[in-house]
């Protein structure tokens, strides 16, 4: 945190272009949080990146007065990790969708969490394409009738959080685009999170798939339905507490009334090296339309890749180890090409 005398406002993070989402659009409350949040962090636009794929959330970095790149489909995971590795002086975020991370993205996404590559992930999703009006996404609900899909989708949705954890990214949290206090906590620990940190975000189109996380959002359902994971803390939720999750035999989880599950609640522990509990939370529910965890799964301290990378560069510079620059490349086979 910076000290009161240099502390920076969300002015400082906004950028003077015109923002060009829906009316409406989940990705406005995102953008809010994140300008509002970084200067509390004590952030400086000259060292922070944000890096985006293609697609509505994409825009991203136009919004933010810092450093940007517009990249190209499915690849802002792989750019981010080129520029993290070669400057560490940097806070290096990316930005993508449920479409450009886990389609075409998949690939870049699933290697820079497993390599524990200094960057900060956020997954918008809304399921569903919506710069490209409206075909169904690789999270979207089976039986989903969109303009690509007609008859209704036959393909089994990704669940994001579990896709993270079996890549064994290090932090993967999930939050909510307009609840700006759990959203703002959970991208403050991700920004304080050494590695690879994941955030889905669930995020409302409602042009193309209005009101899709509604049992989570809406007043009357948002407290029958939000598990909130919270370090330490038994997972119980409902209006008055009533329901439970405990751990069956076979390590998954279910729900149970609180009354019945005695001493079998389940407490959340995040700092488990082992991601099997986590990832049966994540399992709780495939899609938002009832009880769905929100809040950190797993939050765990491992070797950062890019780190370990300029450490090997450094000793093979210096000649030290197996790794020396100069013994490598006089070794094996060896060719003089002349003109």
């Amino acid at each position: 945190m910076t000290s009161n005398e240099n502390q920076l406002t969300k002015k400082d993070f906004t950028s003077d272009r015109e923002v060009r989402w829906c009316p409406g659009c989940g990705d406005y409350a995102i953008l809010a949080t994140v300008q509002t949040l970084l200067p509390k962090l004590g952030a400086r636009p000259e060292s922070t990146v944000f890096v985006s794929g293609i697609g509505c959330s994409s825009r991203f970095p136009y919004y933010m007065d810092t450093y940007g790149f517009h990249s190209i489909h499915g690849r802002a995971p792989a750019l981010a990790t080129g520029l993290a590795i070669t400057r560490p002086d940097l806070d290096v975020w990316v930005i993508t969708g449920d479409g450009d991370g886990l389609s075409i993205g998949g690939n870049h996404l699933i290697h820079a969490l497993r390599r524990n590559v200094n960057i900060k992930i956020l997954l918008f999703n809304n399921e569903i394409y919506g710069l490209t009006k409206g075909q169904y996404s690789p999270t979207s609900p089976l039986g989903s009738v969109k303009k690509s899909t007609p008859m209704g989708s036959i393909d089994r949705p990704m669940n994001p959080v579990s896709l993270a954890l079996g890549a064994e990214a290090t932090f993967v949290a999930r939050s909510i685009d307009t609840d700006r206090q759990h959203l703002s906590e959970v991208l403050e620990a991700a920004y304080q999170h050494d590695g690879a940190a994941f955030v889905e975000i669930y995020q409302n189109c409602n042009v193309f798939n209005d009101g899709a996380f509604i049992a989570l959002k809406d007043p009357e359902q948002r407290d029958h339905n939000q598990i909130r994971l919270v370090d330490g803390e038994p997972i119980i939720f409902g209006p008055e507490g009533e329901h439970a999750v405990v751990a069956r035999g076979d390590g998954s989880m279910k729900i149970v009334s609180t009354e019945k599950a005695g001493d079998r609640v389940v407490v959340h522990d995040p700092s488990k090296d082992e991601p099997t509990t986590a990832f049966a939370l994540a399992r709780l529910a495939h899609n938002p339309v009832g009880p769905t965890p929100i809040g950190i799964f797993r939050d765990v301290r491992r070797p950062v890749y890019d780190r370990l990378l300029r450490e090997q560069v450094e000793q093979a510079e210096a000649g030290q180890g197996d790794g020396a620059l100069e013994e490598l490349l006089a070794s094996g086979n060896v060719w003089d090409v002349v003109s």
